[in-house]
């Protein structure tokens, strides 16, 4: 289904007329906010979107790293101007609580369903093209940017579920909760508290049953705790969300493609920075796209420098954050993080300037 929106201000036909145009694939965070970035400076955007708006989606819902400079420059700070400002967190061993640190600087809450809303409609008030329902096969060819996800893994044995909860009080805290082979973060997504993301990282294991497949499989895992919270609230059955079939880290990225966001490398979840990742990404292809735009740079070359960007850019951020994953989801590993956390001795000031 094809929307379309208005003439951007400042750019006008003539103006448009002279620019190469860009399509890309992947309505996402970083598809949508690098065309409203390209809108506004007066490039003709198509994005192909294979679902639909507004959707649920597999998200911590809370971004934990972007700074105001990253979103005025993409045109998209206002659409964060009323999102929840979390300060705080508490970690989880088990039953048992390890960690109650500050972050070195707020993260901005918003659910997924309210966030892509809002940037659809954004983009395509600016003159954006928006084409919904349309998924887009691989095409070597000039103009494309592949922001359309992770490629499908099919021996992955990780497993990414998410609800909204009502009636679990958080007190203003983020909560991370690890337990064998997983973990689950808890995000407040309304000013008031009344609900809450839940959000997992889990291998696969035997199929949930019941109506709350969350809860069950939080028990799998030895977090019979936060289970027993959560089996107390009211879950929304329409936010419920699952994802398989994907690897962390850098991904299969097509030869020869200019991709970014998950399709170009996805960071462990714990973090809270993969919707950082995604508006960095479209921040630092930007300049490059712009340059081949106004016939300033061959294709080629843009691709080669998008990824020197992105390598630059999120390299050792994403290495420490695997190096951390592996520590989560191994026995010996969440002795020693829980022990380090009990005495004091985690540095986790550093760790979240460093995975931010």
């Amino acid at each position: 289904m094809e929307r379309r929106g208005l003439i951007a201000r400042g750019a006008s036909c003539a103006s448009m007329a002279k620019m190469k145009v860009i399509e890309i694939a992947g309505g996402g965070l970083a598809g949508l906010s690098l065309g409203i970035a390209l809108r506004e400076r007066g490039v003709p955007v198509t994005v192909r979107e294979a679902s639909s708006y507004p959707r649920h989606r597999v998200c911590g819902e809370f971004i934990n790293g972007v700074t105001e400079d990253t979103l005025k420059n993409l045109g998209i700070a206002n659409i964060f101007h009323d999102a929840l400002r979390h300060h705080s967190t508490r970690w989880w061993m088990g039953s048992k609580q390890i960690l109650e640190a500050q972050l070195t600087r707020p993260a901005l809450g918003m659910s997924r369903w309210e966030m892509d809303e809002r940037l659809r409609i954004r983009f395509e008030d600016i003159g954006g093209r928006l084409i919904t329902k349309d998924r887009v096969q691989p095409e070597l060819r000039e103009g494309l940017v592949w922001a359309a996800g992770r490629r499908l893994e099919k021996k992955s044995q990780l497993l990414g579920l998410k609800a909204h909860f009502e009636g679990v009080d958080l007190n203003g805290f983020l909560e991370m909760h690890i337990g064998v082979g997983a973990y689950v973060g808890l995000t407040p997504i309304t000013s008031d508290g009344s609900k809450v993301n839940v959000c997992g990282l889990f291998k696969k294991g035997p199929r949930a049953k019941g109506v709350n497949p969350i809860v069950d499989v939080l028990r799998n895992c030895g977090l019979d705790t936060l289970s027993n919270r959560l089996e107390g609230a009211r879950m929304d059955p329409v936010s419920l969300t699952g994802i398989s079939g994907f690897q962390l880290g850098g991904q299969r990225v097509l030869d020869r493609f200019c991709s970014l966001g998950d399709s170009e490398r996805m960071i462990p979840p714990f973090t809270g920075n993969g919707m950082s990742m995604a508006f960095e990404s479209a921040e630092c292809a930007l300049p490059h796209l712009l340059n081949y735009c106004e016939g300033v740079e061959t294709w080629g070359k843009v691709i080669e420098e998008v990824r020197d960007s992105l390598d630059k850019k999120f390299q050792k951020r994403v290495r420490l954050a695997l190096q951390l994953h592996r520590c989560l989801t191994h026995e010996v590993g969440r002795r020693v993080l829980s022990s380090a956390a009990v005495a004091g001795v985690l540095p986790f000031g550093w760790l979240h300037r460093k995975l931010s």
